[in-house]
């Protein structure tokens, strides 16, 4: 049970910034944390010919910030734009990716690939610089100069990174979901007024991937995962933290399948493990089960009126799969290295994605050391709509460690 605890205690944590927990006394979302491999958030202004396309000295579009925005055709209202990400881009790089994303997609990885050339460029001069000599008020000003630029360009990567996940959804034509917002045009006030993708979403996955996604999926609804069309008023902060923990998921599961994948072609898959493995699975399912459901009653006294997945956690539908077997195999190390997010980049991505998509939860303490959840705002969402938030979540996961391997095999910035 080496391993279960390693993958416990990578997953302890959903996110450092948007995963504390909401305390509510309503029945709400809840994140299965405890769960076995399933713990894991322009407006266009000038034209892009007056943009140095091979440069990072790109001209500002301007001091405020930019939203990635497509203009698109409303046969009722004329022109109209819809926002394409619902994170908006500070640097002025980021700004100049958006234009691209706007009018050329298809040519954000080259120019991608410029502004890491001249990002590596800047970095080498940087660290040339360090060997002459300074000394005394100099050092100091050199120092703080060379952490400016730092940030300057941390904060170029990770927009970088999100253009690149950003244009990956754009490629398969799925759109992401914009900005939630308690006011809504639907008569019954849910804020899920999207289309479906789930089809879609699912393609975009191995069939040994998806059996996992499926089982996560299982996890957070319950039995509620065929009940699409019924709506629940749930805790926004709870939905943030579960987009949240299915990113870091969707991370997760995106690195481990490449190595499976990988093993399987070469025909050098672990073998002889898989009884012993399953009913370590099942064991420590059936007891995180007791305990998440006896937490939920604890915490959230109205749960029992949900049969499963909203308020109290359903584990009816899990199943152990090949892929999973696969990952409890690992030593506790490795499954504990392969379960953490490499990059602080990749960290703040998520972090600032489910920001803009959820806006910032209001998050106080009480003297008694209690999470305050007076200002916990509620939000009427259908099963459905849950679900393809879940679904695209994990695939922004998937993506983001593409594009961050894409990214760093060209701009090294990945600790090892």
């Amino acid at each position: 049970m080496e391993t279960v605890a390693a993958f416990r205690t990578s997953f302890s944590s959903v996110s450092p910034n948007w995963a504390a927990g909401s305390g509510s006394g309503r029945p709400d979302l809840r994140v299965p944390s405890r769960s076995v491999l399933s713990n894991a958030w322009i407006q266009q202004k000038q034209s892009i010919s007056h943009m140095k396309f091979g440069s990072r000295k790109v001209e500002p579009l301007s001091k405020k910030r930019t939203s990635i925005r497509a203009s698109k055709q409303s046969p009722d209202s004329g022109n109209s734009s819809a926002p394409i990400a619902p994170l908006q881009l500070e640097s002025p790089i980021g700004q100049f990716l958006s234009q691209i994303l706007i009018s050329h997609p298809h040519l954000v990885p080259a120019a991608v690939e410029q502004q890491l050339e001249q990002l590596q460029t800047d970095r080498d001069a940087e660290n040339e610089k360090e060997d002459l000599s300074a000394s005394g008020t100099e050092l100091v000003l050199y120092r703080r100069i060379q952490e400016v630029k730092a940030n300057e360009r941390r904060e170029a990567l990770e927009e970088i990174l999100y253009a690149l996940v950003v244009q990956k959804f754009m490629d398969v034509n799925i759109p992401l979901v914009p900005t939630i917002t308690p006011s809504s045009p639907d008569k019954s006030g849910r804020v899920d007024t999207w289309p479906s993708q789930d089809e879609k979403l699912e393609r975009l996955h191995s069939s040994e991937a998806y059996e996992m996604i499926q089982n996560h999926l299982a996890l957070i609804l319950g039995n509620r995962l065929a009940d699409s069309n019924s709506l629940a008023e749930i805790s926004k902060l709870r939905v943030g933290q579960v987009y949240a923990a299915s990113v870091m998921y969707g991370y997760f599961l995106k690195r481990i399948d490449q190595r499976f994948q990988l093993e399987k072609t070469m025909k050098v898959l672990p073998q002889g493990t898989t009884v012993n493995e399953y009913e370590n699975i099942e064991q420590v399912i059936a007891d995180d089960k007791k305990d998440s459901v006896r937490s939920a009653q604890n915490s959230h006294p109205e749960a029992s009126t949900f049969s499963g997945g909203i308020g109290g956690v359903s584990f009816a539908g899990v199943k152990p799969s090949r892929l999973r077997t696969y990952v409890m195999s690992f030593d506790g190390e490795t499954l504990q290295r392969y379960a953490t997010i490499r990059s602080k980049e990749a960290i703040s991505i998520i972090e600032k994605h489910t920001e803009a998509l959820f806006g910032r939860p209001e998050i106080a303490i009480t003297p008694q050391g209690t999470v305050d959840s007076s200002k916990d705002e509620l939000i009427k969402i259908s099963f459905g709509g849950l679900k393809r938030l879940v679904l695209e979540a994990v695939t922004f996961g998937s993506f983001l460690w593409d594009v961050e391997s894409f990214v760093d095999s060209r701009y090294h910035f990945v600790a090892n």
